[in-house]
């Protein structure tokens, strides 16, 4: 990941600024030439100043820094934004639309990537086994392959009942620091959490034979309808997730329990190649916004360097970049070790786990004895970082450029960023070097209120003040990329949205919007049937 020296604010909006005009003149001119589209020309012609009002200046003026060209032109038909992952993306949408690679990505590399598709693919066995390079599961686990949470690469869902298997979700974990040296360690990002002492930081919900499971996870499900303006209602659910059969004794009461569904692998490669300065001067802007919002970085241990640096994957941008992100995943999820992760995911206590048998091979050079090796570390990262974007669909209709004026009206480009100017650096990243990207995303933490927050094992909010993974706390959410959103539930029916799959439509997710995006949902409820439609076209056709 290429390191960047963060300038002062003065400087990055004057360098930024210059850079919006030099290629806001370029870009100005081919999305004003005729069309044979009256809707483009109408929504072109509808946009002005005002439109943006919900957004301070400072906010504005980084959102159009980083895009290069006017929050106008961002707000109104831009041709470029239908490659919303720039010149990696597909035209495809089918249930294959998030597993094909990067469509710039060479003859003599699409090798590694079908190879990385197919160690993400196949289910990962019990040790000792004759698929060496496959072997070691568990001994405590969540599923046995990436793909079982990531259905066709895509996002995954709660369950539906208590006695739905949680494929796609598992459980995050988290004790309330006790001592001046937790609460220091959590405070200066040397530790991600406090675990617990005997179920650690992630529940595992399976087993193989002869060790406990953790405990198993059940969903019970509450109706919240929500009425608009003109008398619609919308009904909600809210989920309340319990944990039943523990393998190890009971639950402390204080325990903070985060359920997190399967998040989508497209355009991470994309989203890992934006500068951290980017990142870190939204943070300063959003800081300063008059709307409430007032995102934060999170800044975490990476476990690679064992330095601090900033957090950008995983729902609480808990993750560094592709490579940790991935191994944490092996660790975690599946019960492997690698290189970066060499120990087993088991608690000190968990005398079982502990001594059941492991996949671990020698892989010299004075490395630990591993189930993952580098190789194939290397080829799973080349495939997670070049699953392609698809291209946006009806980008240009008069009902989609009308919801996407909506979308810009209610100052959602507070949190969702549209678009980047990616820089070539001196990686192997040859795909993403240089995309015009459209993720719509700040990739920062945001305080989403009491609804969407995490409960802990007796049902209660925790305190804000109580970090569950880095610097984040329970009621903080990093904004997830929009682009393909309209194509989930093609890829996976059963997909679902939200941290937790509570939302089963995008409207519904819309809706669970609060905290710093209250003054966002409170304009969405004021929507007539006209509106809800044209900003749902919108969110689809991304």
């Amino acid at each position: 990941m290429m390191k960047t020296t963060l300038m002062s604010k003065k400087q990055s909006i004057h360098k930024y600024t210059k850079l919006s005009l030099a290629l806001g003149c370029v870009l100005a001119i081919s999305a004003c030439q005729p069309t044979d589209s009256a809707s483009k020309q109408e929504a072109l012609a509808s946009a002005d100043k005002s439109s943006f009002a919900a957004l301070s200046i400072e906010r504005s003026q980084t959102i159009e820094a980083l895009a290069g060209v006017p929050l106008q032109q961002l707000a109104t038909f831009d041709p470029q934004e239908i490659k919303q992952g720039g010149d990696t993306g597909i035209t495809i949408t089918s249930s294959e639309s998030y597993s094909k690679p990067s469509s710039n990505l060479s003859a003599s590399r699409k090798g590694n990537f079908f190879i990385g598709n197919a160690f993400f693919k196949q289910p990962w066995v019990i040790a000792p086994a004759s698929t060496d390079s496959r072997d070691g599961i568990g001994a405590l686990f969540n599923v046995a392959a990436c793909q079982s949470c990531h259905v066709k690469d895509g996002r995954g869902h709660a369950p539906m009942t208590s006695e739905d298997d949680a494929d796609s979700l598992l459980i995050r974990l988290a004790m309330p620091a006790t001592t001046d040296e937790q609460r220091q360690q959590l405070q200066q990002s040397m530790i991600e959490k406090v675990a617990h002492p005997m179920y650690g930081g992630q529940l595992q919900d399976r087993a193989i034979q002869g060790v406990p499971a953790e405990a198993r996870i059940a969903v019970q499900w509450t109706d919240k309808p929500v009425t608009f303006a003109d008398g619609h209602i919308e009904t909600l659910r809210q989920p309340t997730f319990k944990l039943t059969n523990p393998g190890y004794g009971a639950f402390d009461d204080e325990l903070m329990v985060s359920p997190r569904i399967a998040l989508p692998m497209i355009g991470l490669g994309l989203l890992d190649q934006i500068p951290e300065a980017a990142i870190k001067q939204q943070a300063v802007s959003a800081d300063k916004s008059s709307n409430n919002i007032s995102g934060k970085f999170n800044w975490v241990m990476d476990p690679q360097t064992g330095q601090k640096a900033l957090g950008r994957f995983g729902w609480k941008a808990g993750q560094t970049k592709l490579i940790t992100q991935n191994q944490s995943a092996f660790n975690e999820d599946m019960g492997l070790t690698s290189n970066i992760r060499p120990i087993e995911s088991c608690t000190p206590l968990q005398t079982a786990c502990l001594k059941a048998t492991t996949g671990a091979d020698e892989q010299g050079n004075g490395k630990p004895a591993v189930e993952v090796s580098d190789e194939v570390v290397k080829f799973v990262e080349f495939y997670t970082r070049n699953l392609a974007v698809p291209h946006r669909r009806d980008a240009d209709s008069q009902l989609v450029l009308a919801g996407k004026k909506r979308f810009y009206d209610m100052g959602c480009q507070s949190c969702h960023t549209p678009r980047y100017q990616l820089p070539k650096t001196d990686d192997d990243h040859l795909e993403q070097h240089g995309q015009v990207i459209y993720p719509y995303t700040d990739l920062l933490l945001h305080d989403m209120g009491d609804g969407l927050a995490d409960r802990t094992i007796a049902g209660k909010l925790p305190a804000k003040d109580l970090q569950v993974e880095f610097l984040a706390n329970s009621y903080e959410w990093r904004t997830p990329a929009l682009w393909g959103i309209g194509l989930a539930q093609t890829v996976d029916p059963q997909a679902t949205f939200l941290h937790d799959g509570r939302a089963r439509t995008l409207m519904e997710a819309v809706l669970w919007h609060s905290g710093e995006a209250a003054s966002q949902q409170q304009k969405v409820l004021q929507l007539d049937k006209q509106g809800r439609d044209e900003l749902q076209a919108f969110l689809k056709s991304l």
